[in-house]
């Protein structure tokens, strides 16, 4: 009994670990996944540099072409913000 109680604190700390701070990265990596791969052509993104622009073709190795008015640009799926194009792409609601 006297050897539980000593790792009790110690299982308890990975516990709240997981819970606290693995888990919710695990989710949120997954949403970001599923996010580039619902990507399609004529969406409206932003990137984590804070570009603007349209998609205009998605390429099989995870790769897209985004065009703003600096032009066409390549960029990485995973480098298109999921927070940012969600919030640019959110309806917007009227002030009364």
């Amino acid at each position: 009994m006297g050897d539980l109680s000593q790792f009790l604190p110690i299982v308890l700390l990975f516990l709240v670990m997981y819970l606290f701070l693995i888990r919710p990265q695990m989710k949120k990596a997954k949403q970001e996944k599923q996010f580039a791969a619902q990507l399609k052509k004529g969406d409206k993104v932003i990137t984590m540099g804070g570009m603007h622009g349209k998609v205009l073709d998605l390429f099989d190795d995870g790769t897209c072409i985004i065009e703003s008015l600096a032009g066409k640009m390549k960029f990485e799926r995973s480098a298109i913000s999921m927070e940012k194009t969600a919030k640019l792409n959110a309806p917007v609601k009227e002030k009364k």
